[in-house]
């Protein structure tokens, strides 16, 4: 068994040290919203934040993560989060939404440690976050929407 600490909640997962984190946190938790784009860690889709860090859940092994916070979407709280998810809905961000977890993840951590990003600083963190459906402008837009927004949120 492996104890991984999970949006906040210590959860015991029976995988092998080598399992992808994308797997135990699919298929053993159902944590569906992170979701199998590559498997190779180049499209963003299984985006996590390790210790406030996006990464690449198809790419991490379970056996690495003892003593890690690991948070999902479904886990992502406080106030900036909050102004980036309500941005995302406002401007209809989504269209397929299989990629949104990762994108609003990325977009959060951004946010956090720049609240007043340029048009680069955005590409820049969310280089290697694909959307097949090409709603760039919009999540753009979204993030700049929330950076406006934000006035001290935490």
């Amino acid at each position: 068994m492996i104890s991984l600490m999970i949006n906040g909640e210590r959860r015991k997962v029976d995988a092998s040290p080598d399992m992808p984190l994308l797997w135990v946190l699919r298929d053993q938790l159902g944590l569906n919203f992170t979701r199998y784009g590559c498997g190779q860690g180049l499209c963003g889709a299984c985006t996590i934040l390790l210790d406030g860090e996006p990464v690449r859940a198809c790419m991490t092994p379970v056996g690495e993560l003892a003593g890690r916070r690991i948070t999902t979407i479904h886990g992502l709280e406080g106030g900036v989060a909050k102004l980036v998810k309500a941005a995302w809905v406002e401007l209809d961000v989504p269209q397929c939404g299989y990629c949104q977890a990762g994108q609003v993840l990325a977009a959060t951590v951004l946010l956090r440690k720049n609240p007043k990003p340029s048009d680069a600083d955005i590409d820049d963190a969310l280089d290697g976050h694909l959307c097949r459906c090409g709603t760039y402008r919009r999540i753009r837009a979204a993030i700049h929407l929330a950076a406006s927004r934000l006035g001290g949120a935490p």
